[in-house]
């Protein structure tokens, strides 16, 4: 893939680095040279990124082209845009506390060359304000307030090269030499890299959809297709124009960054997986209960409730009963009311948060049925089984931490009943052709549907244990494809 740094004039960037062209704006944006070149990684350094000037339209024909522009046209937007920059400062605020707590003024101002500030204090800040807003110069204005002595980020903007300081030029030459190497020293691959695929991930989260070793298959999974992964974290945010492709392996919520990752990848014209519209409508289960029952598919019992719901209509659902908030996923949110006193602390408790309940009548069984579904076919099927002397494959305590799971048997898909797997598919195509886990329970009465999940478990251990390597692979064949797809619609 070649690297083009792209300025107003070469004379503003008077290093030589080995492996990266210098391009004239011009050229760039008039040669048919660069725009037949397929591939190619754009360090967009021009003096500015204001609408419809020169530095505007390099990010914008880059993207146009298939080309990685940096920054991406989206981020040149985010610059501009308050409500970014405040989601910024509030996702880095421990970062911006710790780096800026001894400084006794109202304002600082911090520079950002590749991610690296000259003081080594800052490194860490720069390095997360450089992944968010991925631009290769960049000046962060941070101020504090005055009562209580917090900072916050205020604004952010590209620094041209000619505003750079002489005397933080031979830092800066030091660190574009040290990025562009590292960029230029990855491992030698079986394949080469066509693509490449991020895959989010919180390495500190205690209950991932993915284990350790099950992101290792993934990687090297793309990496037998030809496909570069990458695990990124959400201080990433901004490097998603680097990729073709966004693979998203931590618990997905509408009010989080998950989210904002999936919209984001989706505006810069990637493959997303959870993508936005999968994460809405599996993450409230209100969508969920008003979808299946349109479409017929069968569910148990379900009432949609609200504060005054008479207690009369709850109750004809039996007791005892089940009760989700809307956001509820993977048996958290998820309560069983005994008693009617039982029923109305419950509801009482649900209410604080959501002005609307989803109830369910309880059906026992011994274990759920999870059906994982991608692009509209089955991929692998699990009987999870409840804990022992509990309802729930996990048993939680009240603050909601797992305490124990229940058992598992993963087995071929074709060995499923019939009813089960059409009863997932039908359930899971309502809400897009995503990666799904669809529960069911099977009763006399028959197969029901409990929910639909975006972002389901793929445990190294557990849901491959039939297919092994190739339910991996099954799941890196559709990113290609499909980055193949979009590829060719751009380029066609």
């Amino acid at each position: 893939m070649p690297n083009l740094i792209v300025v107003n004039d070469p004379r503003d960037w008077p290093l030589a680095i080995e492996g990266v062209e210098i391009v004239p704006a011009r050229d760039y944006l008039t040669d048919s040279r660069f725009a037949d070149l397929r591939g190619a990684k754009v360090f967009n350094l021009c003096r500015s990124y204001r609408y419809q000037s020169a530095g505007y339209y390099v990010s914008l024909l880059a993207e146009a082209r298939g080309h990685k522009p940096v920054p991406s046209i989206t981020t040149v937007q985010d610059l501009k845009t308050p409500a970014v920059i405040r989601i910024a400062s509030e996702d880095m605020d421990e970062d911006i506390q710790r780096s800026l707590s001894p400084i006794r003024s109202r304002e600082f101002v911090l520079s950002i060359y590749f991610g690296h500030n000259v003081a080594k204090r800052h490194e860490r800040l720069s390095r997360h304000l450089f992944r968010f807003f991925s631009a290769p110069f960049l000046r962060a204005i941070f101020i504090c307030n005055e009562k209580d002595g917090h900072w916050h980020l205020q604004n952010i903007n590209p620094i041209a090269v000619s505003e750079i300081p002489e005397e933080h030029r031979p830092f800066v030459i030091e660190v574009a030499r040290e990025y562009f190497a590292g960029r230029r020293s990855a491992a030698p691959r079986r394949i080469p890299a066509r693509y490449d695929l991020a895959i989010l991930y919180d390495p500190a989260e205690k209950e991932a959809p993915s284990n350790a070793r099950a992101l290792q298959r993934f990687m090297k999974a793309a990496e037998s297709l030809g496909l570069s992964s990458e695990l990124v974290e959400k201080e990433d945010y901004g490097r998603l124009a680097e990729f073709d492709a966004l693979f998203i392996r931590e618990t997905t919520s509408v009010n989080h960054h998950t989210y904002r990752f999936a919209r984001r990848a989706q505006a810069e014209g990637l493959v997303v997986v959870d993508d936005p519209e999968s994460i809405l409508k599996c993450t409230n289960k209100v969508f969920l209960a008003e979808l299946l029952h349109r479409h017929k598919v069968p569910v148990p019992r379900t009432l949609i409730l609200h504060r005054e719901t008479p207690m009369d209509v709850i109750l004809s659902l039996g007791l005892p009963c089940i009760l989700k908030r809307p956001d509820s996923s993977f048996s958290q949110g998820v309560v069983k009311a005994e008693t009617e006193q039982d029923l109305r602390d419950r509801l009482r408790a649900f209410f604080e948060r959501s002005d609307l309940v989803i109830a369910q009548e309880f059906l026992p069984t011994t274990f759920d049925w999870r059906i994982g579904i991608f692009d509209r076919q089955p991929l692998y099927a699990c009987k999870y089984f409840m804990v022992r002397s509990h309802w729930q494959i996990v048993k939680r305590n009240e603050a909601g931490e797992k305490i124990k799971d229940g058992t598992s048997e993963t087995i071929p898909v074709e060995h499923v009943p019939k009813k089960v797997i059409k009863t997932a598919l039908k359930a899971a195509n309502l809400v897009g052709d995503g990666l799904y886990g669809v529960d069911l329970k099977e009763t006399v009465k028959g197969v029901t549907v409990i929910e639909v999940n975006d972002n389901p478990n793929i445990d190294a251990g557990v849901e491959d244990m039939v297919l092994k390597d190739e339910l991996y692979e099954r799941i890196m064949r559709v990113f290609l494809r499909r980055i193949e797809e979009r590829k060719r619609g751009r380029w066609s």
